[in-house]
């Protein structure tokens, strides 16, 4: 699995911790939002959305971990877009329930608010509990068949209602685009993993 960290400016100090707490699971991670100690482009969590759900309609990654201080920033953003499917997760439980059950592709994390002691393990236990089945199984067994017609109805809703992404990035506000694309390590990755080769030729033509 081919996952993001896209950290925007108030929770860029948290960056390492979820560095550090991905490498233990089984996926290949692309450091693509602010890192601790950088200053030079500012993304807000209106960026780091727009940010996530363009990397998911390139399939450039298959899920997104992204967040702000309280979460509920990054999630609203994120979930203005087609083909994204957000959970705001707080704990491990959290983590499991929203794969097994929603089997989304994007997490946005609390990262300032009640990130004290141990935060960094909790993380950890967070990327444990997110990784260890396979997404979309469903919770309990017995309703299994029905989550499964449930995610499926959620991503033919989500494809009417919403413009297909390339309109939506034509009347993108430009700032929001200058800036997201100034930050490099967002740019490599949208160059060199996309695989939406007619939306990230418009987009490239555009930057």
């Amino acid at each position: 699995m081919r996952v993001a960290v896209i950290n925007e400016v108030s929770a860029r100090d948290k960056n390492p911790y979820i560095i550090e707490a991905l490498k233990k699971q089984p996926v290949k991670v692309f450091n693509a939002g602010m890192k601790q100690g950088e200053y030079e482009t500012e993304l807000t969590y209106i960026h780091t959305g727009f940010m996530a759900a363009l990397l998911l309609n390139l399939g450039a990654v298959d899920m997104v971990i992204g967040g702000c201080g309280t979460g509920q920033g990054f999630l609203l953003s994120a979930m203005q877009y087609p083909n994204v499917f957000c959970g705001l997760i707080t704990e491990p439980l959290d983590a499991w329930l929203f794969g097994q059950i929603n089997g989304g592709n994007c997490i946005s994390l609390a990262l300032n608010k009640g990130f004290g002691w141990a935060g960094n393990i909790n993380l950890e236990y967070i990327f444990e509990k997110l990784f260890s089945d396979e997404f979309g199984r469903g919770y309990p067994v017995e309703r299994q068949l029905s989550q499964q017609q449930s995610r499926k109805t959620l991503q033919r809703i989500s494809q009417k209602a919403h413009k297909p992404f390339a309109e939506i990035f034509a009347q993108t506000d430009k700032e929001i685009i200058s800036t997201v694309f100034k930050h490099k390590p967002f740019t490599d990755l949208v160059v060199g993993e996309s695989k939406n080769k007619d939306l990230k030729k418009l987009i490239l033509s555009e930057n």
